[in-house]
């Protein structure tokens, strides 16, 4: 085993790989695959991970991808309390569900809020966008059913932020998806860019120009939020101002580089790391990037086979790269491995577009605007510049 014992921070577990509808930059290729995780595997997953040591003080459980809320409350509430019963009392455990939103009803918010589960909707802004590429197998959008949800949200009084994913019309129409969260009472907002992953090309990554457009829209959708106040955080900005301006004594992490920092688990106990978009993929360099079965392998075996990969060693050489040569790396530490390995052909590579757009431009309109607020006759703190700049920082949710 390697000498360095990881540190689990997030554990990514795909409860079914099925998904009940049928976006049009959806990279999973399982998503027909309805197969649920017995609860067999969720004990054996957990009495290994508390087991090892090797939990961080606070894990973040993110059920995720195809659909998590096709499979009944009733999995869930069994698999909380199981993870619940084998947890040390040294460890915090937050559940977090990233959907698509329109199978939330009452049933759903009472298992949130009783649990104190981060729900996470995905929702592209009004219908013209979020039609555009989120629809039924049939071809039918999911705008309707996708805000009940929401409104059902807010109706039971569960807290909840927005996942938007952001293509090339999207970048014109800063104000029109503000104007459509204030409407609807959506105050926690993230923005994804249409990425290349899997087998979708995206037709963002292939604009030239999509840097100068991506930082007009954020400067303008973030000047506006502040002016209307009704927006309590924008992931893009309050993520960046933390990493930008934390203690010198905090060191840089990226989860997505370190082996098992991430754990990414599928609903037949199958083990990844790194990317939690690397699971389920296939490559003729890595094969399907799994490092064994929970199921039948210790963790210990696991991390053992992690850190003695091709694909641990190709993804440390682009860190070691990226530490070489990009400006940005005190911030991101490394980039995402699989946009590298989509964009550029290869882990053991720097810059992306992707990297350009969620690293690049948060930290410029940041110092940007730090400068301006430097030029005024108060030397601001770092906790006096993320005041000024977006409010009291709230705590983050799990994307």
């Amino acid at each position: 085993m390697s000498p360095v014992a990881p540190e689990v921070g997030m554990v990514v577990i795909q409860p079914t790989g099925f998904c009940n509808i049928d976006c049009a930059y959806c990279y999973l290729p399982n998503r027909n695959d309805k197969h649920v995780m017995a609860q067999a595997t969720v004990k054996r997953l957990f009495s290994e991970l508390f087991s090892s040591g090797w939990a961080s003080p606070r894990i973040t459980v993110v059920w995720h991808a195809g659909e998590p809320l096709v499979v009944p409350p009733s999995f869930y509430r069994e698999a909380f309390a199981t993870i619940e019963a084998l947890r040390p009392k040294s460890v915090e455990v937050a559940h977090s569900f990233q959907t698509n939103g329109m199978l939330i009803n009452a049933e759903w918010c009472k298992l949130f809020l009783d649990w104190k589960v981060g729900v996470g909707v995905s929702i592209d802004g009004p219908r013209e966008l979020h039609d555009a590429n989120r629809r039924m197998r049939n071809g039918s959008g999911t705008f309707d059913r996708t805000l009940a949800g929401i409104r059902t949200l807010r109706r039971e009084g569960v807290p909840f932020h927005v996942i938007s994913v952001l293509g090339r019309k999207s970048l014109d129409m800063a104000d029109e998806l503000l104007d459509f969260y204030t409407e609807e009472g959506i105050d926690h907002v993230c923005f994804n860019v249409e990425e290349s992953e899997g087998s979708h090309i995206s037709e963002l990554m292939e604009e030239a120009d999509r840097q100068v457009r991506y930082a007009a829209f954020l400067r303008r959708f973030w000047h506006r939020a502040r002016e209307n106040g009704r927006i309590q955080f924008v992931r893009e900005i309050d993520l960046a101002i933390q990493r930008i301006f934390r203690p010198e004594e905090v060191a840089t992490r990226n989860i997505q580089t370190e082996p098992l920092a991430m754990l990414n688990v599928d609903s037949r106990g199958n083990v990844s790391s790194f990317s939690p978009e690397l699971l389920g993929l296939r490559n003729v360099d890595y094969g399907d990037y799994l490092f064994g079965n929970i199921d039948r392998d210790s963790l210990a075996k696991i991390h053992d086979n992690c850190v003695r990969s091709a694909l641990m060693r190709d993804i440390q050489a682009g860190v070691d790269a990226c530490a070489a040569t990009c400006d940005y790396f005190s911030v991101c530490g490394g980039g995402a491995p699989v946009n590298k390995l989509s964009e550029n052909g290869s882990f053991a590579s720097t810059d992306t577009g992707y990297c350009a757009l969620t690293q690049k431009v948060p930290t410029d309109l940041i110092l940007e605007a730090y400068d301006q607020l430097e030029r005024g006759t108060v030397e601001p703190s770092p906790t006096m510049m993320a005041t000024a700049l977006t409010g009291p920082l709230p705590v983050s949710r799990t994307p």
